[in-house]
């Protein structure tokens, strides 16, 4: 019927097939999922007719599930979707599919095919157009799957044109106001010329000498941010490596295999220079310059195994012997091992003795009175075994604890409200200058010296927010939306800095037909109005036709 994309799916395409076969795998995870509502877990189950087919029909639901799946691959350009978008995808497939069989809409013909192929995203281009070297490209890297035949994938293409007409049929014309056109125009054709005072934030320092009443009211209205968070309390047995390598020889040719299987932990001095890459490589005179390196890396590597091997043996032996908390230490010094204690540290840390490891921390955690000692766990230079002692609670703490960070945070905090302060004194002084006849940059460098505070001035070359300029920061654009011609914005904040943004020419655009963005933006809104819309009256359609086959609550 279709032999023009049999004939390329059948010869060209590969990677596609192997895609569907990662997909097919997770489609079984739909149908087996008690929880999917495609498909029950239980071996008896209960019809569950959906647009003419059978939710609790594994051979439905996983045909129903891989067509979506290839679906989304053609028509988005890619196949990360996950379980539950593509089983919504899934399911308005079905009910479209349904629809286009209800209005007897034809399957396509070969032009249609071709014409319709060309609008799917899998094949565009960087400019959204379609791109033949990206279908020769997308062809060229697809393999056959014998799990997935053509006529399967010009099945899919081919209902996907259906289902494209009834979501065409759903969405309408997509009615516009003409009051919606005239917003998004201004927003993106009104061109602007401005001039931009940059206030920096770090130049900027009041005097702040807080009073121990305001740093204490400041603690406690703000006590959930010093709350000291539950911390583990305990001890560790270590075995360093280094008291191992007295166990551990190496031959050069055990060396020499090591350096062969690790070459770029490895390089050869002055190998990194540029010139040097240019130099002829002497394989054996490169390990003759590292090999001593090699040498005491790999002695350091087998130590490092012995010192594990040594704590595993030791855990072993606790849980053999059947250790308490209480019997732990004389255990301990039996084996002439030696208990040292941890500094408390809060989860998502980890101890400073091992540098603060997120994963010592990590394990530190799972300890409880029932399970006091931990695996064998590699630190920077030994390998430990953890011991628990407690849970430290988490509680607040007293002012004078935490009185320097207080103190730091008040500041702060104090001084970010003084320079929204300074912006409105700022402001004033800048639009009583430029009232007085004095330039942009003029108004600024006043305003600046009697401020004490770092302030540049530049003015942008017109432009349009459908083509800004390249360095402005994002929070200038915020202040234009109500601003006109030969007003000031109030200061906006940024990370470090602050903005007051001047509109030197404000020049908006046509708000007719004669404009010909005007057309091109009402062809916009309304795809993105009737999308909406299809979009929602599917969603409809699909709870309406799940709950009639919704399973009864007894």
């Amino acid at each position: 019927m279709i032999t023009w994309i049999q004939k390329y799916f059948q010869h060209h395409f590969r990677t596609v097939f192997a895609v569907l076969l990662a997909i097919t795998i997770i489609s079984f995870v739909f149908v087996y999922s008690a929880s999917s509502g495609i498909g029950r877990a239980e071996r008896r189950t209960v019809d569950r007719p959906y647009f003419g087919i059978n939710l609790s029909s594994a051979e439905d639901s996983q045909r129903m599930l891989g067509d979506a799946s290839l679906s989304a691959l053609l028509n988005l350009g890619y196949s990360g979707v996950d379980n539950e978008q593509l089983q919504q995808y899934a399911l308005q497939r079905q009910a479209a599919l349904s629809f286009a069989a209800q209005l007897h809409l034809p399957a396509p013909t070969p032009q249609e095919l071709t014409d319709f192929l060309k609008t799917m995203r899998v094949f565009a281009g960087q400019n959204g157009e379609f791109d033949p070297q990206a279908y020769a490209s997308f062809r060229a890297n697809l393999k056959a799957n014998p799990r997935m035949r053509e006529i399967d994938v010009s099945r899919v293409v081919a209902d996907d044109y259906r289902v494209d007409r009834v979501q065409k049929l759903f969405a309408g014309p997509g009615y516009v106001l003409p009051g919606d056109i005239a917003r998004q125009l201004t927003r993106a054709d009104t061109s602007w010329k401005l001039a931009v005072a940059t206030v920096d934030y770090d130049s900027f320092k009041p005097t702040l000498a807080p009073t121990d009443a305001e740093l204490t009211k400041y603690f406690e209205d703000n006590a959930f941010r010093y709350e000291i968070p539950p911390r583990f309390s305990g001890s560790y047995v270590e075995f360093p490596y280094v008291n191992y390598l007295v166990q551990v020889s190496v031959t050069d040719q055990e060396v020499k295999a090591f350096y062969d299987a690790n070459p770029a932990r490895f390089p050869a001095p002055g190998k990194t220079d540029a010139k040097a890459k240019d130099v002829k490589s002497d394989p054996a005179a490169d390990f003759a310059a590292v090999q001593s390196q090699v040498a005491t890396t790999l002695k350091l590597e087998r130590a490092r195994r012995l010192a594990l091997k040594a704590a595993s043996d030791l855990t072993l032996a606790l849980f053999e012997s059947k250790v308490t908390p209480e019997s732990v230490v004389a255990d301990l010094a039996a084996r002439k091992l030696t208990l040292k204690p941890l500094t408390p540290f809060p989860r998502g840390e980890g101890p400073a003795e091992f540098g603060g490891s997120p994963e010592i921390g990590a394990q530190a955690f799972k300890l409880a009175p029932d399970h006091f000692f931990s695996d064998a766990l590699p630190a920077p230079a030994s390998a430990v075994v953890l011991f628990w002692k407690e849970t430290i609670p988490s509680r607040k703490p007293l002012f004078a604890e935490v009185r320097a960070k207080v103190a730091t945070d008040y500041n702060e905090n104090e001084k970010r409200k003084r320079f929204v302060d300074l912006g409105r004194t700022l402001k004033a002084t800048l639009e009583a200058r430029l009232k007085a006849g004095d330039s942009f940059a003029k108004a600024v460098e006043t305003a600046a010296a009697a401020s004490s505070v770092k302030i540049e001035a530049r003015t942008l070359e017109p432009f349009t927010l459908r083509q800004p300029p390249q360095d402005l920061d994002y929070a200038v654009y915020g202040t234009l939306e109500h601003l006109d011609k030969g007003q000031l914005a109030d200061m906006t904040i940024s990370a470090t800095k602050g903005f007051l943004v001047y509109a030197v020419e404000k020049k908006t655009p046509e708000l007719s037909e004669a404009n010909p963005q005007y057309v091109a933006v009402k062809a916009q809104l309304a795809r993105v109005t009737g999308s909406t819309t299809a979009s929602a009256m599917m969603n409809e359609l699909v709870a309406q036709e799940m709950k009639k086959s919704e399973p009864k609550v007894r």
